[in-house]
């Protein structure tokens, strides 16, 4: 029986991961869940699930989830152990009773937990892209001085993990990365100036987070994918290419030297990769529908447009650049997208205050996570600063 911690379980991969727990009972039970402020959807999974350890964002919350495990009906005697904030969500990691670790917090709010799971030489299923993007190197040589499994969870890096499995990595030529395009794949770029927060939270494919719905738009996400797959998969960023696929049911491929492409194929449901996260090296039966042969007449595939989507292109350089770029990267973007979700910027000032930022930003790689988290808070004042500086100048249509 394999002990689980997630980390973010009230979000769509945490939620997914406990759908997949829930139809392996036999294999799985959860040590600990880790949320934010959803102590309504967090306490429905502490009754169903009853956790050892429960931590949540802020210490003066912690009244109100007691109150409603005790209105749930968890006796004083039964309640989990609670905590709060990023102490707890590293001891909820880093504890010795947890076997495996799905990290899917958004943002670098779980990356001092997630790599001390790392660090200790658990099984981390990764969904949380930040994690990489912001602290690649130093993940990355924690994982291999401690021997942990890092498993990649987003659909993309889990496909090209599967097709791995394939070939040895010196036989490997490059890695294929897809991408539905997000809601604007067939849309001028000068019509992108006009474009409203609903218009953009509008992805065809996959239901998410505001954050990663908007990345998806502008395909920032996909620049951040190019990052995480170079350090998992210890790829030069030439090595690792995107296509748009829009029927979103070719995952990633991985091209060999002697020719040979092995694609991943699956359904669009993040309850696959999950699984695999958690059972690999294994295969089991998944809560996942099967494809429909028979209804697959057409593939398309075609490359991305590079002026129209400056994100992706600032993503390559990024990595280019070294560790410390892309941490600053990551930061300008997310304080980039909520002033536009708010309103404050245009779709079109995001790419521009994230390019603004890089420039803007003394980068020198850091050697620490502290580090890290500090050139992190940098960048986001520098990105803040600059939103001030140009709200309130956009296009009218660009706010509604």
């Amino acid at each position: 029986m394999k002990r689980v911690t997630i980390l973010g379980s009230t979000g769509s991969i945490g939620v997914n991961t406990l759908n997949v727990i829930r139809q392996h009972r036999d294999r799985f039970e959860v040590f600990a869940l880790v949320a934010g402020g959803n102590l309504e959807r967090l306490a429905e999974q502490v009754v169903e699930f009853r956790p050892r350890l429960v931590v949540i964002a802020a210490e003066e919350r912690l009244p109100e989830l007691r109150e409603r495990l005790r209105s749930a009906g968890i006796g004083e005697a039964s309640l989990p152990e609670l905590d709060w904030g990023p102490a707890g969500r590293v001891r909820a990691a880093a504890a010795p009773e947890a076997d495996i670790v799905i990290s899917a917090i958004v943002g670098v709010a779980g990356l001092e937990a997630t790599y001390e799971a790392v660090r200790r030489g658990k099984r981390v299923g990764l969904a949380a892209k930040e994690v990489l993007v912001a602290c690649g190197r130093l993940v990355m040589e924690a994982s291999r001085a401690a021997g942990s499994e890092l498993i990649p969870v987003d659909s993309e890096h889990n496909g090209v993990h599967q097709c791995m499995r394939a070939g040895r990595r010196s036989e490997v030529r490059r890695v294929i990365l897809t991408a539905s395009g997000g809601p604007f794949r067939d849309t001028p770029k000068e019509q992108l100036a006009l474009v409203t927060p609903a218009q953009a939270l509008q992805h065809p494919t996959w239901r998410m987070g505001k954050r990663i719905t908007i990345d998806s738009a502008t395909m920032m996400n996909k620049g951040f994918e190019v990052i995480e797959a170079c350090w998992l998969f210890d790829l030069k960023p030439q090595e690792v290419e995107v296509l748009i696929h829009p029927q979103s049911t070719v995952h990633a491929l991985v091209e060999f030297r002697d020719g040979s492409v092995i694609a991943q194929i699956s359904a669009t449901d993040m309850r696959m990769p999950i699984q695999y996260a958690l059972t690999w090296p294994e295969r089991a039966e998944a809560p996942a529908p099967r494809l429909d042969w028979g209804q697959l007449r057409k593939w398309e595939f075609y490359p991305p447009d590079f002026e129209k989507f400056p994100l992706l292109k600032l993503a390559y350089q990024a990595q280019e650049a070294g560790p410390a770029a892309t941490c600053v990267l990551n930061a300008a973007d997310e304080v980039a997208v909520e002033a536009f979700l708010d309103g404050r910027i245009g779709f079109l000032g995001i790419p521009e205050i994230v390019e603004e930022t890089l420039a803007r930003v003394r980068q020198r790689e850091p050697q620490s996570v502290a580090e890290v988290l500090e050139l992190d808070r940098q960048a986001r004042l520098v990105a803040q600063q600059l939103v001030g500086q140009r709200a309130g100048t956009e296009q009218p249509a660009a706010r509604k």
